[in-house]
């Protein structure tokens, strides 16, 4: 399994933990609530969806039937097909969340694994922060050596790009560092309502922090009936 689909399986799992939903509502779920999945293709959600169900972590029932038959009928819509974690999906789901290796460090990936602490012991929420930090302080380093070698060569425009990726990344090692000190006080961020750095828009940029919910969202389909 290559690493997105990994990173869409645990998505989809955790979401499903919360409560059952048919696949528009993931979709719309994925989009908002994780907005580390806007770019990717819904056309590969459902072969992830009937993954997990060969698998036995997810299983299909029928949703509620249209209330016309007859009208259900001539327009070819049928009723929603609703997905439940499975015991098994549970466990896989744990096993998951309590993985802290470099993939939880990379951009995309230490997102969704963000979106999730809440459900995460504290002890891994704290080295997937500290690995995190450490990968983003070796690209720090990294693009800081960049620029001194090539600062002379490079236009005014491209300078103030490379300038302002360096800055949006040691915002994120600043926020990393006030999370694993509050993590280390025994502080958590359940109810605060906090989802990224200070008043910073994490919608965009370099370093995938968790974006906040529901900014720049597609707007809803009328299509609610797929599966």
């Amino acid at each position: 399994m290559g690493r997105r689909s990994g990173i869409l399986e645990f998505a989809v799992l955790g979401l499903l933990r919360e409560s059952p939903m048919h696949g528009y509502e993931l979709r719309k779920r994925l989009n908002t609530s994780l907005g580390v999945f806007r770019a990717f293709s819904y056309g590969s959600l459902y072969p992830c969806l009937k993954t997990l169900v060969a698998n036995g972590w997810l299983i299909e029932e029928p949703g509620s039937a249209p209330e016309d038959a007859v009208s259900a009928a001539l327009s070819g819509r049928r009723a929603k097909i609703v997905y439940r974690l499975t015991a098994e999906g549970k466990e896989r789901f744990e096993e998951l969340l309590s993985q802290t290796g470099p993939d939880t460090y990379e951009d995309e990936h230490f997102a969704a694994r963000f979106a999730f602490f809440g459900q995460t012991s504290r002890d891994v929420r704290m080295r997937v922060l500290e690995g995190r930090r450490s990968r983003l302080e070796e690209r720090l380093e990294k693009m800081r050596a960049s620029l001194a070698r090539t600062r002379e060569r490079l236009d005014a425009y491209t300078l103030e790009l490379q300038r302002h990726g360096m800055e949006s990344v040691e915002r994120e090692v600043r926020w990393l560092n006030e999370l694993i000190e509050s993590e280390r006080a025994g502080r958590d961020l359940k109810g605060s309502g906090s989802g990224g750095p200070d008043s910073q828009d994490t919608t965009t940029g370099a370093t995938g922090v968790l974006p906040r919910s529901g900014r720049h969202s597609r707007p809803d389909t009328p299509d609610d009936t797929a599966t």
